[in-house]
């Protein structure tokens, strides 16, 4: 098991964590009733607090932050030496958690995306894992709510009994999610990106090749070129080179303390 802190990419605190230490982390506090917020982050979601101050703090919040992309985990070893064997990728991170949930009798809660794609998602975990006890379900408004809204979401999770969260927003909806409502909830709130359409078998996952060599945008950007290009046009020739700057020192990515004052918006 493996959980050496933080180390810098373009700022971001990425854990150096491998999936068994992610997961006893996130079973550990469920059991004791702890917060814990978690987030998966691929190039995009590093790109998303690299670029935007804000969001930067937001993400350095957060108690797990891991190296979702095979790019991330890359970066780790490159500025900092750190030889993960694995990235810890939010899909099959979604399925340890839940494994081990149903060993321990812990609850989960599904939050995001739409009412059809969590029905699906939460028939094929309870056929992947027939014990799991799903606490709730809960599709996103796909809106910016107040805190009334957020408050009153936060005591449907509390009064379900569930013992994690687990949130598909997209980044940076869902980062800002946990962030917000880590105190409020007092629980595990684990961000797993399109772990939900995946599971649900609404969307494709890349062939196992693929990620392996840190191809999955490109079987993305062939099923949703419309969608995607920009993202990746622009945000991954942009992490190459900054990560160059940081590797060289011209730059050192360091966040300074204090709370961001556009930090706070309420997602739904």
């Amino acid at each position: 098991m493996i959980d050496s802190g933080k180390r810098s990419i373009l700022g971001i605190g990425v854990n150096v964590v491998d999936y068994e230490g992610a997961v006893a982390r996130v079973i550990s506090c469920a059991k004791s009733k702890h917060s814990c917020t978690v987030s998966a982050l691929a190039v995009h979601g590093v790109m998303c607090g690299a670029l935007d101050s804000a969001h930067k703090y937001r993400l350095n919040q957060l108690d797990i932050v891991t190296p979702d992309g095979q790019p991330v985990r890359w970066a780790l070893q490159l500025l900092h030496g750190e030889k993960l064997k694995d990235r810890v990728y939010g899909p099959n991170l979604t399925l340890k958690i839940c494994e081990q949930a149903e060993r321990e009798e812990l609850s989960i809660f599904l939050f995001g995306s739409r009412t059809e794609v969590l029905e699906k998602l939460a028939a094929n975990l309870k056929e992947r894992f027939p014990k799991l006890k799903i606490a709730g379900l809960e599709p996103s408004a796909f809106r910016t709510g107040n805190r009334d809204d957020s408050e009153k979401l936060a005591r449907k999770i509390k009064d379900s009994g569930a013992d994690i969260v687990f949130v598909g927003l997209g980044c940076p909806r869902q980062e800002i999610f946990a962030f917000e409502n880590a105190q409020r909830l007092s629980l595990p709130i684990v961000a797993v990106g399109a772990a939900f359409d995946f599971h649900a078998g609404m969307v494709a996952q890349a062939p196992a090749w693929m990620q392996e060599r840190g191809l999955e945008w490109l079987f993305r950007l062939t099923k949703e070129p419309g969608r995607l290009w920009r993202r990746y046009l622009y945000l991954n020739p942009a992490y190459c080179i900054l990560l160059v700057t940081q590797m060289l020192k011209l730059d050192k990515y360091i966040t300074p303390p204090g709370k961001h004052p556009d930090a706070e918006i309420n997602y739904l």
